[in-house]
């Protein structure tokens, strides 16, 4: 695996539990050595086959998943811990300055224990970026916090960073967490990454299946490449539409002699239209508050999915109308036929 990040940027290792991404993290860190290649921190390196520099020593600041607090040490002094080094005037200043960026002027003399889940958190990580590190890593930072809470308070770490003006590297194996504090991603499947990218690119451009799989939601479906003259076609039970230019060479790549391809479609490219000739039965269906996101089969058999306006209240069991309609396509190599 390989991955850079530039100064000031913020990426994130996304996969699912057990596939190495705690390991990068605690590499990084300098709790693991890793077993083979380097690790460059501003271009010196610290991890490498035959040199390795001690954790204390990287300038790297972590946040962990439990926060890890000092329960008998106040906000303040668990903020101002790891600046002992500092004066008493440098050490107050930074504190203040860290606690006022996190929201928490007024707590520096309180307790820890009092403390909500969500400002533990901000106090971790005024904590990790008091001494200003040269790359701060977070270790599923918000696993212990409420869904609802979780989004709100990326969006909010992120502000915190960029204000800092911090390199960070966060792990986690929530989407919309990474979605909503990285500007950069990578999808880690069984210790490789799979995709290193720009979170839009990962959704809408995904290098592979498993990176198709596992961001966002979506349906694989056949379909083959039909040429008509210099114009390419994707034809699909459900429509045929022209291959924007964009997407033209990957749908060469992919298409097999026979011009077949599976085509990866997402819920937003399918619409509910009762005009459409092409009707699909609702299989499923969840209610999102403003959507119902339905699975949907279609006359083949094949399911997808749709999120439709949640005026639209269909029973399961009921036929509706359903056309593609996308801005790109997505097309990987067809799946082969089941014995």
């Amino acid at each position: 695996m390989s991955l850079n990040l530039e100064r000031g940027e913020i990426g994130c290792v996304l996969g699912p539990s057990g596939c190495g991404k705690t390991t990068v993290l605690r590499a990084i860190a300098g709790f693991v050595a890793p077993s083979a290649g380097q690790i460059r921190l501003n271009g010196v390196q610290v991890a490498g086959p035959d040199h390795i520099v001690a954790p204390e020593q990287r300038g790297v600041g972590v946040v962990f998943q439990d926060y890890a607090l000092f329960p008998h040490l106040t906000v303040a002094e668990n903020v101002a811990f790891g600046l002992r080094h500092w004066t008493k005037i440098e050490r107050a200043e930074r504190v203040a300055e860290l606690l006022a960026l996190v929201g928490l002027a007024d707590a520096g003399k309180r307790g820890t224990q009092g403390l909500s889940g969500g400002q533990q958190q901000r106090v971790a990580l005024a904590r990790a970026l008091a001494p200003r590190p040269r790359l701060l890593l977070m270790d599923e930072p918000f696993s212990n916090l409420d869904p609802d809470l979780r989004e709100r308070l990326a969006i909010e770490v992120r502000e915190i960073l960029q204000a800092d003006c911090t390199t960070a590297l966060l792990v986690t194996h929530d989407q919309l967490e990474a979605f909503a504090m990285a500007d950069t991603i990578g999808v880690m499947h069984a210790g490789r990454i799979e995709q290193w990218d720009a979170p839009w690119m990962l959704y809408h451009r995904p290098a592979s299946r498993v990176v198709a799989d596992f961001i966002g939601l979506g349906a694989f479906l056949p379909g083959r490449r039909i040429l008509q003259g210099s114009t390419a076609l994707l034809e699909m039970e459900c429509g045929t539409l022209p291959i924007p230019d964009a997407d033209r060479s990957s749908l060469e790549r992919n298409a097999d002699a026979q011009g077949r391809v599976t085509v990866l479609l997402r819920p937003d490219d399918v619409v509910h239209d009762d005009a459409s000739p092409l009707q699909a039965e609702v299989v499923r269906k969840a209610f999102r508050g403003a959507d119902f996101l339905y699975t949907l089969r279609l006359p083949s058999g094949a399911t997808m999915l749709a999120m439709v306006p949640s005026h639209h209240d269909h029973a399961v069991g009921e036929q509706i109308g359903v056309r593609f309609d996308a801005d790109h396509v997505i097309t990987f190599s067809p799946t082969p036929a089941r014995a």
